[in-house]
């Protein structure tokens, strides 16, 4: 059977435009000869539409979008994800051919972990359903419902189903790909079917959809897999047949069929106009069989970085972007990533040096600049920071400078900054990075202000492998070698570096992944082996720094603990540790 997996960029609320990226999906998969297509989990309003799916005349513009597409669909079958509104709102997916809507599946299994609330909006499904094909049983799913065994694969797969389909939306984040596939092979020989697996591509507010679209067969091996980060149309043909050949020489499924007879709904018999050749050869708009080379890790993250800033930009209306350029390796990677995500045309830097600023890494904010060709404004602050002293010196009098005076140059850089925003409609970037804002080692209305936090969940010890990795890609380095050596340094006092207030990264870091990541206490991180005082320390610091996170721009979520929509904890508790 010849098989299309959309893997689309759809935009949350563009249902007019979804409706088009969906046509032309099913468009070039019928012309590549696909019996089926599958479009991702809610394609049709874009995933997540979070709290959209509490009004009603959304949910009745889904279904009339849905009608539209599957007025034009002949010769082909498309399962298609959305919104179905009847006695309550289920996550669904219309099976639509020969020009209406044939059937409709209700997921199963609603994720209300991580960042997924679809308890919130969703009601559950209880049923299995299969269809038939062209003669073929084939096996309806959506995202979750393959993440555990049983229901509703085993009971398809036990009622005929050779082939079970899969759509999804499932969130990137590091190493996120490679386990997913692992499941799904396992389902696969778990249910002796293949296994053809959907997936959402794009940046939405904080998520990235990484795509990685797969087909796996009966045993689980991948006989074609969409790449990761960018529009597919994958086309591939599954041996279904080999499928049921396997179980004639496994007779276990006939033990549990006959045990218990599985509980099932027949959605429809279907017949297309797929022609029986050999797979044509890709064309602009099909993969054929192709098995996408899954990239290094760093350069995984590099690539989710560089989508999520992109989408961000794209869907908001965004034209340019603007961030503070210190010489520092943090924002030297913020630029790195927008210059690849937008070009170095839409892209401005403000380098905005202090009395404390040295000439090394002014010098190096202004040559990066340059090497990479974006513009390049010389703001200094220290008139500013002398107007504020003058203002302040009366009520100030008898008291030392302090963490006042360091914070007020961050928040004249951050008014700056959304004065650019304001006057020319451009974003702010922030550059703060996870292990930062993890202890509060920020300014708020400062260096957090701006619009979105690119690096907001990379840690700083990946802040450099990520640095690395994008000077190592292109022949043309153009970061300076001292942007990395330097120690580094907010710049806010004099000699300032970031370890008189902080543990080394390479300790500070592998405390914050136990504690923030593993929601470990500090007797287990001790036990563990990390320094007792480096650990109470830091576990007081993420604590207290609660209510500045609240206040941060979102980011591109890359770990599976991410702050705002993973790890959220109460700005007013008692509990330490």
């Amino acid at each position: 059977m010849r098989i299309a997996l959309a893997q689309l960029n759809t935009t949350v609320g563009d249902l007019p435009g979804n409706r088009a990226l969906i046509e032309g999906a099913i468009a070039d998969a019928r012309a590549a000869g696909a019996a089926i297509i599958l479009v991702p989990e809610l394609a049709i309003t874009g995933y997540p539409p979070e709290d959209l799916l509490l009004k009603e005349h959304l949910l009745a513009a889904a279904r009339a979008e849905l009608e539209a597409i599957a007025a034009q669909t002949h010769g082909i079958v498309a399962v298609v994800g959305f919104p179905e509104r009847a006695d309550d709102v289920y996550n669904s997916a219309a099976v639509i051919a020969d020009g209406g809507v044939r059937a409709i599946y209700r997921k199963l299994r609603l994720p209300n972990y991580g960042v997924f609330d679809e308890l919130r909006y969703f009601q559950a499904g209880t049923m299995p359903m299969v269809i038939e094909v062209d003669g073929v049983t084939v096996g309806l799913t959506i995202c979750e419902d393959l993440w555990m065994p049983g229901a509703p694969a085993t009971p398809e797969a036990l009622a005929g189903a050779r082939l079970i389909l899969n759509i999804s939306a499932s969130p990137f984040h590091a190493g996120k790909a490679s386990a997913r596939e692992t499941m799904l092979a396992q389902r696969a020989r778990d249910n002796l079917a293949a296994v053809a697996f959907c997936a959402l591509v794009g940046g939405q507010d904080e998520l990235v959809f990484d795509g990685s679209s797969v087909v796996v067969d009966h045993n689980g091996l991948p006989i074609a897999r969409a790449p990761q980060f960018r529009p597919a149309l994958l086309v591939c043909d599954v041996d279904t047949d080999a499928a049921g050949s396997a179980r004639l020489h496994d007779t276990r499924p006939r033990l549990a069929a006959r045990e218990e007879p599985p509980v099932y709904e027949h959605g429809g018999t279907f017949t297309t106009a797929a022609p029986d050749h050999v797979l044509a050869p890709a064309t602009s708009h099909a993969q054929a069989g192709t098995i996408a080379v899954r990239p290094p890790a760093v350069q995984e993250v590099y690539e989710a970085l560089v989508l999520g800033v992109h989408d961000y930009i794209a869907k908001n209306g965004f034209q340019r972007v603007v961030l503070g350029l210190s010489g520092g390796v943090d924002s030297t990677l913020v630029l790195l990533i927008a210059v690849d995500a937008l070009g170095a045309d839409r892209v401005s830097v403000a380098v905005m040096p202090s009395r404390y600023s040295s000439d090394g890494t002014q010098g190096d904010a202004r040559q990066l600049a340059a090497n990479l060709g974006v513009q390049c404004l010389d703001l200094p602050i220290e008139q500013p920071m002398l107007t504020y002293e003058a203002l302040l010196g009366e009520v100030f009098a008898g008291r030392e400078p302090d963490l006042t005076e360091e914070n007020l140059q961050a928040r004249i850089r951050g008014n700056l900054l959304m004065a650019l925003s304001n006057k020319f409609g451009w974003i702010v970037l922030t550059t703060g990075n996870k292990s930062e804002m993890s202890v509060g080692y920020s300014t708020l209305y400062g260096d957090s202000a701006g619009g979105f936090a690119v690096i907001k969940d990379v840690p700083k010890t990946l802040v450099y492998e990520l640095t690395a990795w994008r000077r190592a890609r292109d022949a043309s380095d153009p970061v300076p070698d001292s942007i990395v050596s330097r120690p580094p340094s907010a710049e806010l006092r004099p000699d300032q570096k970031d370890s008189d207030s902080l543990p080394p990264y390479d300790v500070l870091d592998p405390i914050l992944q136990g504690y923030v990541e593993q929601d470990l206490g500090p007797d287990a991180l001790i036990a563990r082996g990390h320094d007792e005082d480096a650990v109470r320390r830091i576990v007081r610091l993420v604590d207290l720094a609660e209510y500045k996170r609240r206040q941060q721009p979102p980011g591109v979520k890359i770990t599976p603990r991410a702050f705002g929509r993973d790890r959220r904890l109460p700005i007013t508790s008692r509990w330490r540790g």
